[in-house]
């Protein structure tokens, strides 16, 4: 087979070559042992947590390093892609901090390595797989549809592997003569690569997650090009990872299985293969057994879903990080105030078999962060995740920009903070007894008569005073709880308990739920400070009206 006529018989339209091509995308100007990686992601219209986790370990990876961090997108698969769906993987990632030095972007691009959208490369991956073509390690192939779907058919039958290989790959050793006249009858036609390993050959490969492992040689005549021109994946990203001269490549190990073929690819392509990192799925408890993380099954899966619970994007961020490296907790306690980018991430410490996705944990770890934030950025975080998703709400804290925010303010700050919110959408539980129109009671716990009840309030209404500091509030509570039988001293209370229907904490749970509807709010006093006084005392009134 003269394979240069061939390649000038498949390819007459290329004219540029391999060493052109290098010298268009040189190696880049970066420190030593600096990292060029990127997140290439399919626009399928699902960005998922998956994305998040990956996208979070490159960009360790490459800022950490003094490298660089680049967007392409594999748009290989036309089938596939959703209308809009860049746009909207470029946003979600923008929302979460994943920053991108160089790529692809919702008005173009924006680097020297582009186009970062592989279907605007083909020129480029045709330059190669002509070169494929010429070394003899690529050849067309006029198989039909119905032809392949026999072949697995027979395949199924025989219980052998499945794939174009060695009997199978009927088009791998043919004349050119058969060629000439499959492309003269206007045939369509793939471009294939030609294995020259062997399924009874292992060898050694050092993952930088999973380690040393023991690889079987790939004897696939993989489908370098298809039938339009575009080419698939597996050659897309190996042409495209050499010239914008990618050192590591972060993706999930369900690419393992592809591995020795890229390796094979790589070697046949005269490049250097980068380094893997194949990152283990995330995992969730399904009873007492782990299973990955679903579409179907998983709404927690997909990024837009703590978007939409009001998740803060700092909170996904830290969550995601101690998911990532087991040390990143203890260093945020002793740093609470650091920049994340302080932290020296570490790839050698991701869990080879995955993460375990703890909803419980990320809401504790949303609770901290948000009791660090001041009130001022509670109310604007709060305020715009309202906006998209609670209109109303939106509405009622922009009517009094300051009342809400002194609300938000009570228990913030301190060695101690409160930490009632763990997301957005528990703003408004929170804050709605604030707010007339939104106040609803419970009701008084069990275990006191309405009488006592009635007569606690109504001794606390004849001495409250608007006036009062905390101090003095507090001891006319005591004061009232004395005068009703209850014991004031909690102390006393806890030595005696049987020598009192009740104690001080009782009677502020009387005046408690009257005027905020529940048993457990913030500093009660401080809550009707901010009420005010006609207010208060009708919340009083109403409740023991209704009693």
């Amino acid at each position: 087979m003269d394979t240069m006529k061939l390649a000038e018989l498949l390819f007459p339209h290329v004219t540029a070559t391999p060493e052109e091509l290098e010298a268009r995308f040189p190696e880049r100007k970066v420190p030593e042992g600096a990292v060029i990686t990127r997140m290439a992601p399919s626009p399928t219209g699902f960005v998922h947590l998956g994305n998040l986790v990956q996208g979070l370990v490159a960009e360790r990876m490459a800022h950490q390093s003094g490298g660089v961090l680049f967007l392409r997108v594999e748009d290989t698969d036309a089938k596939r892609e959703v209308p809009g769906a860049v746009e909207v993987l470029i946003d979600t990632l923008a929302h979460y901090g994943i920053r991108f030095d160089e790529g692809a972007t919702k008005t173009g691009d924006c680097g020297d390595y582009g186009p970062y959208r592989q279907r605007q490369r083909a020129d480029i991956y045709h330059v190669y797989a002509k070169k494929l073509v010429q070394q003899g390690d690529a050849y067309p192939c006029f198989c039909t549809e119905e032809e392949l779907t026999q072949m697995r058919a027979d395949q199924e039958a025989k219980k052998v592997n499945f794939g174009y290989y060695g009997p199978y790959a009927v088009w791998r050793d043919r004349p050119m003569e058969d060629i000439q006249a499959a492309l003269d009858a206007g045939k369509p036609w793939v471009l294939r690569f030609r294995s020259t390993g062997s399924v009874e050959n292992q060898f050694k490969y050092t993952d930088l997650v999973k380690g040393v492992l023991t690889v079987t040689e790939n004897d696939i005549d993989q489908v370098l090009l298809k039938s339009d021109g575009i080419p698939t994946y597996h050659f897309a990203h190996a042409v495209d990872d050499h010239l914008m001269r990618t050192t590591h490549v972060v993706r999930g190990d369900e690419w393992l299985p592809s591995l020795p073929f890229h390796l094979q690819l790589f070697r046949a392509l005269g490049f250097k293969a980068p380094k893997y990192v194949h990152i283990g799925p995330l995992m969730k408890m399904d009873g007492t057994s782990k299973r990955k993380l679903s579409k179907r099954k998983d709404p927690e899966l997909a990024l837009t879903y703590y978007k939409a619970e009001g998740f803060p994007v700092r909170a996904v961020y830290e969550y995601i990080m101690t998911l990532l490296n087991s040390n990143y907790e203890d260093w945020r306690k002793a740093n609470p105030a650091a920049s994340s980018d302080e932290f020296k991430f570490s790839y050698k410490k991701l869990n080879p078999a995955g993460a375990l996705f703890d909803y419980a944990k990320l809401c504790d770890v949303s609770k901290n962060e948000i009791a660090r934030m001041d009130a001022e950025t509670v109310y604007a975080l709060a305020t715009e995740y309202a906006g998209e998703f609670d209109p109303d709400f939106a509405r009622v804290l922009k009517g009094d920009p300051d009342y809400a925010k002194a609300i938000l303010s009570i228990g913030r700050g301190g060695k101690k903070p409160r930490k009632d919110l763990a997301t957005w959408k528990d703003v408004k539980p929170y804050m709605s007894f604030f707010y007339d129109e939104y106040f609803t009671s419970e009701g008084f716990a069990e275990g006191f008569s309405a009488d006592t009840i009635r007569t606690a309030l109504e001794k606390f209404l004849a001495v409250y005073d608007f006036a009062d500091d905390a101090g003095v509030w507090f001891d006319k509570v005591k004061a009232v709880t004395a005068d009703i039988g209850f014991a004031a001293d909690m102390k006393e209370y806890k030595a005696n308990p049987d020598a009192y229907p009740g104690s001080v904490a009782d009677v502020s749970g009387f005046l408690r739920v009257a005027v905020t509807g529940r048993t457990n709010s913030p500093d009660l006093y401080t809550v009707m400070q901010l009420l005010g006084y006609e207010r208060t005392v009708r919340r009083i009134r109403a409740a023991m009206e209704a009693l």
